[in-house]
C-alpha cells in the first residue's frame, strides 16, 4: 500500500474505518506535504515512507527542509497541505494515537543541565503520564541500553557532548515508541562520538525493531543497505535503496550521485555543508 492509498482524498471513503494488514502499514507515511513561510516555500509536494523496523536516511543540505518536515511530523507546526501518518494514524486527525508511537531527538539540545541524568528522565516520564515507580524502572532500562548506567547520578552539565546526545536518545525511548526521528543528531560531535551514536541507533533497529528516520547532511552516516531520501530545496529528488539511488543518478557513489541530483558538491568528501 502506498502513502497515497493509505490516506486517500476520496471524500466517499474518508470516514470509513480501514484496518489494513499489519505488513502493509508503514511506520511513517508522508503524502503530498507542502509548507510555506509566507511566500517562501519550504516543502513542495514531499512524499515518501519509512518501513517498519528499518533505517531511513533523509539526506539534504542545511536549509533543505529537513527540520521543517520534522516539525510537521511532530505537530510543532500545523500541516498546511498533505497528510502525515504514523503506523496508520493520521497525525492531524488522530494526534494522540500517532504521537504516542513517536520518539524524537531534535537538533538543539533540550536537557536541563542542572538536573541529574535520572532526574531528566523522570521529569520527561511524568510529562508522558508514566508513574514514578514505572519511570524509574524504564530509566534504568534505557540507560543500560544506551550505555549510560554509570552516569545515572551525574549532573547533565558534567557529561560530554556525545553522552548528552545519548541521554536524549534514551529519553526519547522512555515511552517505548515504535518510530524514532533524529534531526542532525551528531552535529558538533567528534568522529568517535558520531560513530557511537549512529551505532547505538542502528542497534535499536536491529535488536528492538524500532523504525528510524535519520536526518543528516553527512554522506558517511549512510550505509549501503539503508533506505535513502534525498531532499533538496524542499523537494524530494530521489528515494529508494542507496544502490538504486546511486545507479539511477548515474553516480559512482553517494557523493557523486548527490552532486548529479542537486548540482551541489560536498566539501571534504563526506559532508554536504
Amino acid at each position: 500500500m502506498t502513502a497515497t492509498d493509505a490516506f486517500s482524498d476520496d471524500q466517499n471513503t474518508r470516514d470509513i474505518p480501514s484496518r489494513p494488514e499489519a505488513a502493509e502499514i508503514r511506520a511513517l507515511s508522508i503524502d503530498g506535504v507542502s509548507h510555506s513561510y509566507g511566500t517562501r516555500r519550504a516543502l513542495i509536494d514531499v512524499g515518501f515512507s519509512v518501513a517498519p523496523a528499518s533505517f531511513t536516511a533523509l539526506l539534504g543540505l542545511n536549509g533543505a527542509g529537513k527540520s521543517t518536515l520534522f516539525s510537521l511530523i511532530t505537530r510543532l507546526f500545523g500541516i498546511q497541505h498533505g497528510r502525515i501518518g504514523i503506523f496508520g494514524h493520521d497525525v492531524a486527525r488522530s494526534p494522540g494515537e500517532a504521537l504516542r508511537l513517536l520518539g524524537v531527538v531534535f537538533q538543539p539540545r533540550t536537557l536541563d543541565l542542572d538536573l541529574s541524568v535520572t532526574q531528566n528522565l523522570l521529569y520527561h516520564a511524568a510529562l508522558h503520564g508514566i508513574g514514578r515507580r514505572d519511570a524509574r524502572g524504564r530509566s534504568q532500562e534505557v540507560l543500560a541500553r544506551i550505555g549510560l548506567s554509570d552516569r545515572a547520578s551525574s549532573k547533565v552539565r558534567d557529561l560530554s557532548g556525545g553522552q548528552m546526545r545519548r541521554l536524549e536518545i534514551a529519553r526519547a525511548l522512555l515511552h517505548r515508541p515504535r518510530l524514532l526521528l533524529l534531526d542532525e543528531a551528531t552535529v558538533g560531535l567528534d568522529v568517535k562520538a558520531r560513530a557511537d551514536i549512529l551505532g547505538h541507533v542502528r542497534q535499536l533497529v536491529a535488536e528492538q525493531g524500532i523504525s528510524v528516520l535519520w536526518a543528516t547532511h553527512l554522506f558517511d552516516e549512510i550505509g549501503t543497505n539503508d533506505d535513502l531520501v534525498v531532499l533538496h530545496q524542499g523537494r524530494v529528488l530521489a528515494q529508494g535503496k542507496v544502490a538504486r539511488v546511486i545507479a539511477d543518478a548515474g553516480g559512482s557513489d553517494i557523493n557523486t550521485a548527490f552532486m548529479r541530483l542537486t548540482g551541489s558538491a560536498a566539501p571534504d568528501g563526506g559532508q554536504t555543508s
